[in-house]
């Protein structure tokens, strides 16, 4: 289990080979209908995008790494060979938008862990321009919240322990994507009792 956790991280870079198969997505999408739900409301529901001309139009609208400012998202060749777009139904919504989002937090994980286990790679994109929305008409009640992109790996994702609390994520000049993480210890807090 921790390795497919440790292995299950953020690539904003693919290989151009993969084809992902509306089956694998809808698979990947039951992993996240089977996690927690709070009040079980399970308020979420997801568009399949595979086709190549719908995966293209998507690209424009989403910003891919905050950290990294001058890089404006991968290159053509390196792009993802399919999205899942991840809709709030308002309808079913029946605590606040907040537990809803704890839900979408545990689905996509679940799917992203089911994408890793079969040598697929995704990342979450929820900085993207609303007139995305516009592509895909849905009813007034449900709202576009998360992208989540998905392909073959492209790129190296190296773990790496932070040092003075810098949390940013960067590329090397070999373009390796580093993500420092605080350390066990960092995390944990005193009980005075134990």
């Amino acid at each position: 289990m921790k390795d497919i956790i440790a292995k299950t991280r953020t690539f904003r870079k693919f290989r151009p080979s993969a084809n992902i198969t509306r089956e694998t997505l809808e698979n990947l999408i039951d992993l996240g209908r089977l996690g927690g739900s709070a009040r079980n409301c399970q308020p979420w529901q997801y568009l399949i995008v595979t086709a190549q001309h719908d995966c293209e139009a998507i690209f424009p609208y989403l910003a891919w790494a905050g950290y990294l400012s001058d890089w404006k998202g991968p290159d053509i060749g390196e792009r993802p060979s399919a999205y899942i777009l991840c809709y709030l139904n308002t309808q079913w919504l029946k605590g606040s938008q907040q537990e809803a989002h704890f839900d979408l937090g545990i689905a996509t994980q679940n799917m992203l862990l089911g994408a890793t286990s079969l040598g697929l790679s995704g990342c979450r994109i929820g900085a993207f321009n609303p007139n995305l929305a516009k592509l895909f008409p849905q009813p007034e009640h449900l709202e576009l919240h998360l992208v989540l992109a998905l392909g073959a790996p492209g790129e190296e994702v190296v773990v790496e322990e932070c040092e003075d609390g810098e949390i940013k994520y960067w590329r090397d000049s070999d373009g390796i994507h580093h993500v420092p993480k605080r350390a066990l210890a960092d995390l944990l807090l005193k009980n005075e009792d134990e």
